[in-house]
Order: structure tokens, then sequence, then C-alpha cells
């Protein structure tokens, strides 16, 4: 699989499609919660927390909820910035969110004592340079967190995950087409990652494979 560039250019869902993955997305809400308190598990109080690619911002929304934290969201995609900030004016949550890019984040460097990625780092067009952003703007000593889909992931396992969503019969088929003609192949195995995290300079890598995925921990 590539390492510095993918063929395609990734861009933000916009419009009715960012809408339709709001509202999907929307009904597997324990998994953002899950998420929010193991990261907050992790933080002080006060830490700064960047979210790249929040999309509708559950996670970061969730995740301010659970205690006193500076929390920024960034995204490509000018609907999904808008639809999170609704989200968590709604939510009563303090958290900003920003348009931007993964590969060249709006932030000067050293800010962050956690970043989080959850299920869109294959979508990136320039993954290694999307890591080097995250070791950037990390403060020494903080940590990140990647999780996303793996490409080894089997069908039978991705048709049970789409299951337990809670989607209607549409929605369900749509998903699981989605994940097995297009996410499936932009995603990363283990021994891909391996190969992009060593051209950044991350000192500590853990990657840990679960279920469909796999959780990337990264330590600067």
């Amino acid at each position: 699989m590539s390492s510095a560039v993918k063929a395609y250019k990734g861009v933000g869902m916009e419009g009715s499609i960012a809408k339709w993955y709001a509202k999907n997305t929307g009904k597997s809400m324990n998994a953002f919660k899950s998420d929010a308190r193991r990261a907050a598990g992790l933080l002080a109080p006060g830490a700064k927390v960047l979210e790249v690619a929040p999309g509708p911002g559950y996670f970061a929304i969730e995740l301010a909820k659970l205690g006193d934290y500076q929390i920024t969201g960034l995204d490509i995609s000018k609907t999904f910035v808008e639809i999170a900030q609704r989200n968590a004016a709604q939510a009563g949550a303090r958290v900003e969110f920003r348009l931007g890019s993964a590969s060249d984040m709006p932030f000067e460097g050293n800010q962050f004592d956690f970043v989080f990625c959850r299920a869109a780092f294959k979508n990136f067009s320039e993954p290694v340079r999307a890591l080097q952003e995250m070791h950037r703007v990390l403060k020494p000593g903080g940590s990140a967190l990647i999780v996303d889909l793996r490409h080894d992931a089997s069908l039978e396992s991705i048709h049970e995950e789409v299951a337990r969503m809670g989607l209607g019969v549409f929605s369900a088929w749509v998903t699981r087409l989605t994940f097995r003609f297009m996410l499936l192949k932009r995603a990363y195995t283990k021994a891909d990652f391996e190969r992009l995290l060593a051209e950044t300079q991350f000192r500590s890598v853990r990657i840990d494979a679960n279920g469909i995925g796999m959780d990337i921990w990264l330590h600067k």
C-alpha cells in the first residue's frame, strides 16, 4: 500500500451526504461515549485536546461532558463543522470546531496534550504528512490515538458490526456496500501503519487489533 501519498484526493463529505452520515453515526453513540471515557482516563484537568476529522463532533462533545478540557475539532468539511457546532451548542458543550486539513493544520507546534482521530485516517490523501502534523502539534510527552478500520477485517465481522449499528434496512445495505467496496480498500493493515510511522518522529508506538479495527497509540 502507498506510503506518502494516496492515488485519490481525500475530500470532505458535504451537503446531504454529510447529513446522512451524521444521522447514521449518531445511532452508534455508545462507541463515542466509550472512546470519550477512555480518553478522559488519560487526561489531566485543563488538558488541550485536538480531534482530527471529528465529523458531527460526537466524540468531542461527549469528552467535554466528562471534564474541564480545552477541546478543538478540525475537519476539512464545511458541512461537518457547521453540524458539529450546532450539536455542541445543543448539548451545552464547550468545543471549538474549525475548518482545516489534517495534512496542514492551522496550529502552532507543541500545542496539544492529546490528539484523537476516529474512523477517518484511511481517507487522508497524505497519511505520512498527517502523522507528521499530529507529531508537530503535540506537546513533548503528549499522546495520540488513531482508531480505524483494518484492511484485513473479514466481511463476516463487518456484517456483524453493521448489524450492531441499529440502522434501517436501506442504510444498513448502503453501509455494508461502503465498507466492502470503498472503506476496506482504503484501510491499512498493521504492517502498513508500521511503515507509515517509520517515516515520522514518534518515539513510541503501540498497535492493538480489535474486532474490525485497530487502535494506534503514539507518544511524542
